[in-house]
């Protein structure tokens, strides 16, 4: 059974960070290429950064700059540290899991990170 457990998120106020965390069991977790999407209120889910099995990363443009995206295949973990947090970041964030091999996907079920004053 495939598993993506996502922590560390949280209530923060404008300027401050954040680091989340996706432990992945039942997966081969260093073929995958990894994600986190965000979703708010009303929106539609978008992709906020995201890490390919040899370590390319891509951004969301209004995270470029404020956000890293890195993997530890040894512990199975794709973290997300997100510094300079703005109110407009506030959404349900996701983690992803994607095969190449076999084009498939895998979420999370999804951690909260609320920033406000």
């Amino acid at each position: 059974q495939v598993q993506l457990v996502e922590s560390g998120g949280g209530l923060v106020q404008p300027g401050e960070s954040l680091r989340l965390s996706c432990a992945a069991s039942g997966i081969v977790f260093s073929i995958y290429a990894m994600g986190w999407y965000r979703q708010a209120p009303g929106k539609q889910r978008e992709l906020v950064a995201a890490i390919t099995r040899g370590g390319d990363t891509n951004y969301l443009g209004s995270v470029k700059g404020r956000f890293t995206i890195f993997r530890d295949n040894a512990k199975r973990t794709v973290y997300l540290q997100m510094n300079s947090l703005k109110p407009e970041d506030t959404a349900v964030y996701y983690c992803n899991a994607h095969g190449v091999l076999y084009d498939d996907d895998y979420w999370g079920q999804g951690i909260q990170v609320t920033v406000s004053s």
